[in-house]
């Protein structure tokens, strides 16, 4: 098959877990001897590589802006792939751009959407920004040929209160991966198992000031290493810096063998998000053999099943302070969580298992048979 990977800000995978799905995803099926494309935007990845581990990336242009960004972009790739692309299929990610599924059927491409969390209860947007992603939620399922979702949880929602139907495939991870020796923790000034480790956007809904309270609180001798970053949210990352003590180090962004060592080597790995579907953190961290805390929002409790501990979000840095602080005094219950972690993700969140899943749904929205 032809097949396009559109809608997030392209390869190398350099920002998110759809980056990094996209990556894992394309270079399988482009393996499997699909002919897959995946557009980038230019400002947004490193370098320009006509073909990437097998996929053929495409640059085009955008408004990059905030509340532009993404949909310019999207309405650019959806008209260059049906004037020179054609695919039998177009794998859509974000539920924002849910109205182009519906310009890639009326250009006759069909299309599939993935519609992660529910964007539109993030803090970033505004009230208008709001209303719209909303309205693309909620219509995502009529507008593509298929929908998926990553968690169990959403697609409930999507069949209780919206009454669509979506196709459930959850997030890979890695399994079994080599990681270097330590040079990227040393450079950072940690050392394996004296740390505490958070990764994601620091935006206000991952909740990272909520660790970085609870973790003043916290008598140990570890660290806090606080990995990631974002666009447009300069303002929060400015009082996380304040609010940090002398053992929190923020690392900014760190990808490839730099993160994997991070992960491999943390005493606990804290996911204190509060909104979306299946975090793609929190299942690398599994696959990496974490002993993982969450907050206990739904789609959350839901990956880890019984092999992680959790807080409760309504107790706010107090009571994620003390789930830790039973951790660290436990560690054989330590041990057992990160054994237990490791081999639930290899049961459920393995990516030849979920690129099995899009291939097979994009041979039958190809085919014309589509989805719930």
């Amino acid at each position: 098959m032809k097949i396009v990977l559109i809608g997030t800000r392209g390869l190398p995978a350099a920002y998110s877990g759809f980056e990094t799905a996209v990556e894992n995803i394309g270079r399988r099926l482009a393996a499997r001897g699909h002919h897959v494309t995946v557009y980038c935007r230019p400002h947004m990845v490193e370098g320009r590589y006509p073909v990437y581990r097998g996929m053929d990336l495409v640059y085009l242009p955008t408004v990059a802006t905030k509340y532009l960004d993404t949909m310019v972009h999207t309405l650019v790739c959806t008209l260059h792939m049906a004037a020179r692309r054609r695919p039998d299929v177009a794998i859509y990610f974000i539920a924002g751009n849910s109205p182009m599924t519906r310009l890639s059927r009326l250009l006759g491409i069909p299309s599939i959407i993935n519609v992660d969390g529910l964007d539109s209860r993030r803090a970033k947007w505004n009230r208008w920004a709001r209303l719209y992603l909303r309205w693309a939620e909620r219509n995502a399922p009529r507008f593509a040929n298929a929908t998926i979702t990553d968690s169990r949880t959403l697609q409930r929602l999507y069949r209780d209160d919206y009454g669509y139907e979506t196709h459930y495939i959850a997030y890979g991870s890695e399994l079994d991966v080599e990681v270097s020796g330590g040079e990227h923790l040393a450079r950072l000034g940690l050392e394996p198992r004296n740390y505490v480790l958070f990764v994601g956007r620091l935006v206000p809904e991952n909740n990272a000031h909520v660790l970085v309270e609870a973790f003043a609180g916290l008598e140990t001798d570890l660290k806090l290493a606080i990995v990631g970053d974002a666009p447009y949210a300069e303002e929060y990352q400015r009082k996380l810096r304040a609010a940090a003590d002398g053992r929190v180090v923020l690392t900014g962004y760190q990808f490839g063998d730099a993160y994997r060592e991070l992960a491999r080597n943390a005493a606990l790995f804290v996911v204190a998000t509060e909104v979306g579907g299946t975090h793609p953190v929190l299942v690398e961290a599994m696959a990496a053999g974490n002993c993982v805390v969450v907050n206990d929002h739904e789609p959350n409790v839901e990956v880890i099943g019984d092999a992680g501990a959790t807080y409760p979000a309504a107790e706010g840095a107090t009571g994620l302070r003390r789930v830790l602080a039973e951790l660290l005094a436990d560690p054989e219950r330590v041990e057992c969580l990160r054994l237990a972690a490791a081999q639930r993700a290899r049961a459920l969140y393995s990516w030849d298992e979920v690129t099995d899943a899009y291939e097979e749904l994009a041979r039958e929205v190809a085919g014309g048979h589509d989805g719930p």
